[in-house]
């Protein structure tokens, strides 16, 4: 059965791309455009393999965001992935704290992005 990767990015441009990526390795794609959105599929129940999430977003940021997903009993081993153009190590460090299993700087190239994924879900 195909895996589900769950997109959150307030940018159209990298939902469409990455999405695009995702779809043709037969990934299935779930997306939100902001945290709000994302979070409120995760309360109802959204059946997802992994997040992949920007970090910065109008509201709440990509942070909160998996603050908030970690505190739902059903998501709290569930692989996260921040993807953004920071690389500075606190952000980094910032993201593992608040439950991330990994990083994806953009731009990444479809290569980068589907083997960092293989890394985290099996």
């Amino acid at each position: 059965m195909a895996k589900t990767i769950f997109l959150v990015d307030d940018s159209a441009t990298i939902l469409l791309s990455v999405s695009s990526i995702l779809g043709k390795a037969g990934f299935t794609v779930e997306k939100a455009s902001n945290a709000d959105e994302a979070l409120r599929k995760f309360k109802a129940g959204v059946k997802v393999d992994l997040l992949i999430t920007d970090l910065n977003m109008p509201g709440m940021n990509g942070i909160e965001l998996i603050k908030q997903v970690r505190t739902l009993a059903a998501y709290r081993f569930l692989p996260i992935l921040f993807l953004t153009t920071e690389s500075q190590q606190s952000r980094k460090l910032e993201a593992k704290a608040a439950g991330a299993s990994g990083w994806i700087v953009k731009p990444a190239t479809a290569d980068d992005l589907l083997n960092t994924i293989k890394l985290v879900i099996r």
